[in-house]
């Protein structure tokens, strides 16, 4: 599991810098981000959830069901959306209501 980070969209808010359990997140010369050893990766996706410019994407592996697929996080209010671009292209987008997410 890997993150890849699109340098044109990173505003270098450093976000994802700061969330990265692994510190693996670093800024280059132009202070945006990027991730020198994806394989160090430890897939928790807190930096794609922080991102709030859609610039990070997770690689959701075939060990995930994901078959090489791409997935990154935006938000609007109250709600989240995961947006999953397979590698077909075939785009789909999960919509989570922050609001009604931890309702038993």
């Amino acid at each position: 599991m890997s993150i890849v980070i699109n340098q044109k969209k990173c505003v270098g808010c450093r976000k994802c810098m700061q969330v990265c359990p692994g510190t693996l997140i670093k800024a280059n010369e132009n202070g945006k981000a990027y991730i020198k050893y994806p394989k160090d990766c430890w897939g928790c996706v807190s930096c794609v959830k922080e991102c709030q410019f859609d610039a990070i994407d997770f690689y959701l592996g075939a060990d995930i069901g994901g078959m090489g697929s791409k997935m990154n996080v935006t938000s609007k209010g109250d709600m989240i959306y995961w947006n999953i671009t397979k590698s077909c292209g075939e785009k789909q987008t999960i919509e989570i209501d922050r609001t009604k997410s931890n309702q038993y």
